[in-house]
């Protein structure tokens, strides 16, 4: 066991060091890094830069910053043609948009990545802030990427990472401070870790769960406005978003200019969609716009899909409760299973109609949901009754062979 687990502890070394080994290279005759190191601690560029993805690629420090490396004198470093330094906060998208807006110089280094990020910045609220307001406050590049530790999104400790993209966003987004004179609000990130997408990333490692860039997109950023929700939410929620899209609640929606799924399910706390949602109740979302006497047909039409969606659920459960019974009974029950599978997934279908706000799909669908779950119900409590008759039929016939061996003997005894 121990051999096996040094095996395993050499494997990750050797591991390490192949995935270092371009940066130990790259720092073999580069006086930028030996200098730096000499001076700065374990937080400066020198000492983090190693876990840099362009390091990792074979690029060093003059890539980005310019001059000879091989020069000790950093007065003639500066002096040198082609030193470029550190770049002003507002040149940052420029100076790093140098290699990746090349494609040409790209596709020998990453050609999946694409090279229209900063013509994509130059369009969203941060780039039109920075470069047009010259507003120091907003992102640049490194305010989201880092500077001398940028990773690869695909690993943990990348800022780009998912699962470290709310907090990375949340930097300066959640910060009353910074934010102030906005009129945005900072509660976004509190809202969002509160969320059914927050939870599901953050709590259950899900990485298939939105994070802020999911929603309002990486280097483009802009809040999704009525519009851009049908492709922002739709890009998961694709039936949802089909049924919204000929529903009666789009025309009025755009009238009213409400967002699309934003009115029902907020935005960034957005809770698991549940079946109290929709009704008449005070505490459901319809009656924040309707009434009994708002003049159109969509508080019937409420209280009926509440209705019927209350109907299949009490009903799926009766199936379940005898099914259990059943199969705890020790009973046949593959064909009830599977029915009961069918059952859920009617209940799902039938939730997702409820965007449609027509009762002409939706009635249809529970009916069929109703139908099958009735079928499990009646189907289990004949395999209970099955059971009981059987146990019966095994009680008299145990107490028979008992009263047939009992005489049995008395006539040997009577005989002998």
């Amino acid at each position: 066991m121990r051999q096996h687990i040094r095996t395993w502890i050499s494997v990750l070394a050797l591991a390490a060091a192949i995935m270092l080994l371009p940066a130990w290279l790259a720092a073999a005759d580069d006086n930028c890094v030996t200098c730096h190191r000499d001076w700065e601690d374990s937080t400066g560029p020198a000492h983090l830069i190693v876990r840099d993805i362009h390091i990792q690629k074979g690029l060093s420090c003059p890539d980005c910053h310019g001059g000879d490396p091989s020069l000790d004198d950093m007065d003639k470093v500066r002096q040198g043609s082609g030193y470029r330094g550190v770049p002003d906060f507002f040149r940052v998208p420029d100076f790093c948009a140098r290699c990746h807006s090349d494609a040409s110089y790209m596709r020998n280094h990453n050609p999946s990545l694409p090279t229209d990020q900063l013509d994509k910045y130059k369009t969203s609220v941060h780039g039109q802030r920075l470069l047009g307001k010259r507003d120091s406050k907003v992102a640049n590049c490194v305010s989201c990427h880092t500077v001398h530790q940028i990773g690869d999104g695909k690993l943990p400790h990348s800022s780009t990472y998912p699962a470290n993209v709310p907090a990375m966003c949340g930097k300066c987004h959640a910060d009353p401070v910074h934010m102030a004179g906005y009129g945005i609000s900072t509660t976004q990130l509190d809202d969002y870790r509160n969320s059914v997408h927050g939870r599901a990333l953050l709590e259950r490692n899900d990485l298939g769960a939105p994070a802020c860039n999911d929603c309002h997109s990486n280097h483009g950023a802009a809040p999704p406005g009525v519009e851009s929700l049908a492709a922002v939410c739709g890009n998961c929620h694709v039936f949802e978003a089909d049924l919204y899209l000929k529903s009666p609640h789009k025309v009025a929606f755009e009238k009213n200019d409400f967002p699309m799924c934003e009115t029902c399910h907020s935005n960034h706390r957005i809770e698991k969609p549940t079946d109290s949602m929709v009704g008449t109740g005070s505490e459901t979302v319809c009656s924040n716009c309707h009434s009994a006497d708002d003049g159109t047909r969509a508080f019937g039409i409420a209280d009926t899909i509440s209705n019927e969606l209350g109907r299949l659920v009490a009903s799926r459960a009766k199936a379940k409760a005898a099914l259990d019974e059943a199969i705890a009974k020790g009973m046949l029950t593959t064909d009830e299973e599977m029915m009961l599978g069918e059952v859920d997934q009617t209940l799902i279908q039938a939730r997702t109609l409820v965007h449609s706000i027509a009762t002409a799909e939706f009635l249809p669908k529970v009916e069929t949901g109703l139908v099958k779950a009735d079928t499990v119900l009646t189907k289990s409590n004949s395999l209970i009754e099955d059971y009981f008759y059987r146990r019966k039929g095994l009680a008299l016939a145990t107490l028979f062979i008992t009263i047939v061996a009992v005489s049995l003997y008395l006539k040997i005894r009577k005989l002998g």
